[in-house]
């Protein structure tokens, strides 16, 4: 069976020490997953720092982790950050969680022109706060050493002005010419992905995006929702090696 990851800020981890793991994270791994002595955990800060080991003691809300195995991991030489337009219901948060358990980097709320859902004054802090509760939950749910950042909402301009950041920034346009199948991606630095609400992207958005350096693609003939069209695109890249 897989070890459990759970995660520990401030993660120090040497081979043969010993581990608390307490607050909420412990919490959850003796009163919700039952975990008990002898059992095998993995422990993670969310910035690369692995440690297995096995629980040698259970007292209260609270476990100790015996450290046999310990591994710092690379950040993929390809890293990709969903910008993923703010949408109705929990299509948004469908997407970023499922883009965490493919391998995305980083998330980029935004708020596009459609979006009928709004993150305005106390929204903006609680918005973030709830998106990034669900990537971590979502990283530790596929094991992964990294916990992806959601960063601050952006309006359109603000994500004009970021498309400098990137090495390459694709916005998903069912109207665009060029095809993803076509296109020829580097497999080295910094790649973003641009998904609009689910009413589409609106076009003076998309001549911005253009004119500030993305560029337009297309997925093919069918049109994905905002809550699928993200992860599909990085199922491409990093599970087909596109």
């Amino acid at each position: 069976m897989v070890e459990p990851l759970f995660h520990k800020e401030n993660l120090v981890a040497v081979v043969g020490s010993t581990i608390e793991l307490d607050g909420p994270e412990g919490k959850h791994a003796v009163q919700v997953r039952r975990m008990r002595a002898g059992e095998s955990i993995q422990l993670s800060d969310g910035q690369g720092l692995r440690a297995r080991g096995s629980i040698v003691e259970v007292a209260g809300s609270s476990l100790r982790l015996m450290v046999d195995e310990v591994t710092t991991e690379e950040l993929p030489r390809r890293q990709i950050t969903l910008v993923q337009a703010l949408a109705k219901g929990d299509r948004d948060e469908l997407a970023i969680q499922a883009a965490t358990e493919l391998g995305a980097t980083a998330i980029i709320p935004w708020q596009a022109v459609r979006s009928i859902s709004r993150w305005d004054g106390p929204k903006q802090a609680k918005g973030q706060a709830r998106w990034q509760q669900i990537v971590s939950e979502a990283a530790k749910q596929s094991l992964r050493a990294f916990t992806p950042v959601v960063s601050g909402i952006v309006d359109t301009n603000g994500l004009g002005l970021l498309v400098k950041d990137f090495d390459l920034v694709l916005v998903l346009d069912t109207t665009a010419s060029e095809q993803l199948s076509k296109l020829s991606i580097p497999k080295v630095g910094k790649l973003a992905i641009v998904v609009g609400p689910e009413g589409g992207i609106d076009q003076g958005e998309l001549e911005m995006l253009k004119n500030s350096g993305a560029k337009l693609v297309s997925l093919g003939a069918n049109v994905l929702r905002t809550s699928t069209a993200g992860p599909a695109l990085i199922a491409a890249l990093i599970l087909g090696n596109a």
